[in-house]
């Protein structure tokens, strides 16, 4: 064996791969449960109930998220660099037990890579494929996390052999070859990469950081301040929502009332200070000033113990969103016709908008046209 090949296989020792593989297993781990939690809140299932307060966790757990996935990616890089060789050992078959490690391996390996793959462009907001994005992603997680049970049962007795030895037990003139790495050195650059991967998105959640966060595309401002994901062109609401004659129409229990923009703004206002979190992992707090959503839904009659629909002058995926009873409640969630002291840029939802405690940005729904007791 020539120094490079033992240098190369000194720093593909499992030591070095079961150390990566625990912060890799960490880092899918956070992320899949607070990928559940997301999707939960936005498809929720009967049993399911989401909280208004504190108004910041949904920001927390949404940047988590991100994050560590952000994290994850130089982790199974670095992951895949020590344990390639061994992805073509020979038998691939093998043993029944073999047989089912390499399964999981290849289905981990695929699944992983697809997840992280399409969650970075999805922050980018680019969708170079046909498939729904938040459907195959959810999916996809279940996938991963079993395939990385399945190799943690598989590999536990090589796992906590690993670990429970030194980094590297060779003689300090052998630790390095001639690239001048040692496997400490690769761990600790590893670590590096990862915390790299954190730095370049967490500004988008915390804004001490916003100035470090060189691969963010939502950390910078907007308009009014804040960040925004679709424009009122995109949106194709502009002449919609710039008409003399909007309307808010409002309906339950058999009643409605429409209301113009002058006759909301003589409603009672009340402002509020709530982040606004999208799923991106971008988040931003603002102040608001607008009508109780509770005050809307007494106008025909709410009780406020129902759910409310709020439907917007958009059309297309996400133009209806239904808020839980604890926001619909909630008189921090308003109609917002104001947003930092000004009226809402129509990027921004003008002439008026959802927002409410502790919900993802794709349910504060813009460009509000009717609002529903259910």
């Amino acid at each position: 064996m020539t120094a490079t090949d033992d240098d190369v296989a000194g720093l593909r020792s499992p030591r070095v791969t079961a150390r990566i593989g625990v912060a890799l297993g960490i880092s899918f781990g956070i992320c899949f449960a607070t990928g559940l939690l997301s999707h939960g809140i936005q498809h929720p299932p009967s049993w399911f109930e989401w909280i208004a307060r504190p108004v910041w966790l949904y920001r927390v757990t949404q940047g988590v998220h991100v994050i560590s996935g952000c994290v994850a990616i130089p982790l199974l890089l670095a992951k895949l660099a020590v344990v390639y060789p061994k992805l073509f050992d020979r038998p691939l078959i093998g043993s029944p037990a073999r047989a089912l490690e390499r399964l999981s391996i290849a289905v981990l390996v695929a699944a992983g890579i697809f997840q992280l793959l399409t969650g970075l462009l999805n922050i980018a907001q680019w969708y170079p494929w046909s498939f729904f994005f938040p459907s195959a992603h959810y999916a996809m997680a279940y996938v991963a996390i079993g395939a990385l049970a399945i190799h943690i049962a598989v590999k536990l007795p090589v796992i906590r052999t690993a670990l429970d030895g030194p980094v590297d037990s060779r003689p300090p003139e052998r630790r390095r070859g001639p690239s001048g790495l040692s496997r400490r050195g690769f761990l600790n650059l590893t670590w590096v990469a990862g915390g790299l991967g954190a730095l370049a998105f967490a500004g988008q959640t915390i804004p001490l950081l916003r100035p470090v966060a060189f691969l963010a595309p939502r950390s910078g401002d907007g308009p009014q301040g804040l960040p925004i994901n679709r424009t009122a062109e995109a949106a194709g609401v502009i002449s919609a929502a710039t008409d003399a004659d909007y309307r808010l129409r409002v309906t339950g229990a058999g009643a409605g009332r429409e209301l113009s923009l002058t006759e909301l703004r003589t409603l009672p206002q009340h402002t509020v200070d709530l982040p606004i979190a999208c799923v991106e992992g971008w988040s931003v707090g603002a102040t608001w000033t607008g009508v109780r959503v509770t005050d809307l839904a007494a106008l025909v009659g709410g009780d406020g113990g129902r759910g409310i629909r709020v439907i917007s002058l958009e059309r297309g995926l996400y133009a209806v969103s239904t808020l839980p009873v604890a926001q619909s409640q909630d008189p921090l969630t308003l109609l917002a016709l104001e947003l930092n002291g000004e009226p809402l840029d129509i990027d921004h939802g003008y002439p008026g908008r959802l927002i409410a405690p502790n919900l993802p940005g794709v349910m504060q729904t813009k460009w509000v046209s009717r609002i529903e007791v259910l």
